[in-house]
């Protein structure tokens, strides 16, 4: 008889709230997989994100394990990668620090001299484009409001656990979201000018472009949840 593992969802998180969890939760289970219990109360043990590579270190001896830093619109995410992790270690291998990528990981907490810390072990790496990484701060910032919200409310039991354990201070993700949501803003807006600065773009052309980015602005309302 074979016996299939349900494999846990990648959950859409950023740096500043990933990185500053140190609790963990586990089922009773004995086969249960261990969670990491973020600020927001989100409970996740695999994760996707998209940003920029911007540290490849060999660790170990032998130099067979690469220490990674992968950084988002918040903060900067920290991940090991071993041969042991052949998909993402040999994908690893043929990019170069400064682009742009997307992974999905395994997320640990461990107890160092100095405290607890979070690292990634991913298991995918791939490069990514530009257009892939504003739609994930969107998606991203959207959950992350979403997860503001039932911590003030104060319903679920991950959320009041979370409040109990970080004491969060909610205004300071909220802020962090705004931030993200600028500067992925800011780089639309740029482009807008570059545009209407270039007198001799076809008609037709810009007319294709504009519908592109009101699809996006369509596709993602935060006006609510961003409303206090």
């Amino acid at each position: 008889m074979t016996a299939f593992l349900k494999r846990e969802v990648a959950r859409r998180v950023f740096a500043k709230e990933l990185m500053n969890s140190t609790y963990t939760l586990k089922d009773e289970s004995e086969k249960s997989p261990v969670y990491v219990l973020t600020p927001l109360g989100l409970k996740c043990n695999r994760v996707f994100i998209i940003g920029v590579l911007t540290e490849k270190g060999g660790r170990g001896e032998d130099g067979s394990i690469y220490r990674i830093r992968v950084v988002d619109q918040t903060g900067s995410f920290v991940g090991y990668v071993g041969r042991y992790q052949p998909e993402a270690y040999e994908a690893l291998e043929d990019i170069d620090t400064l682009t742009l990528v997307a992974l999905t990981a395994k997320v640990r907490v461990f107890e160092g001299e100095t405290g607890k810390f979070v690292t990634l072990r991913p298991e995918t790496i791939s490069i990514a484009d530009p257009e892939s990484r504003d739609y994930w701060v969107m998606e991203t910032a959207i959950q992350t409001l979403e997860r503001i919200k039932e911590m003030e409310k104060g319903e679920k039991e991950t959320a009041r656990l979370a409040m109990e354990v970080y004491n969060t201070n909610l205004e300071e993700y909220k802020n962090a979201v705004r931030e993200a949501i600028a500067r992925v803003m800011e780089d639309y807006g740029e482009i807008g000018v570059e545009e209407e600065e270039e007198e001799e773009i076809e008609e037709e052309e810009f007319e294709v472009e504009e519908e592109e980015i009101s699809f996006e602005e369509e596709e993602i309302d935060l006006t609510e949840l961003l409303e206090d």
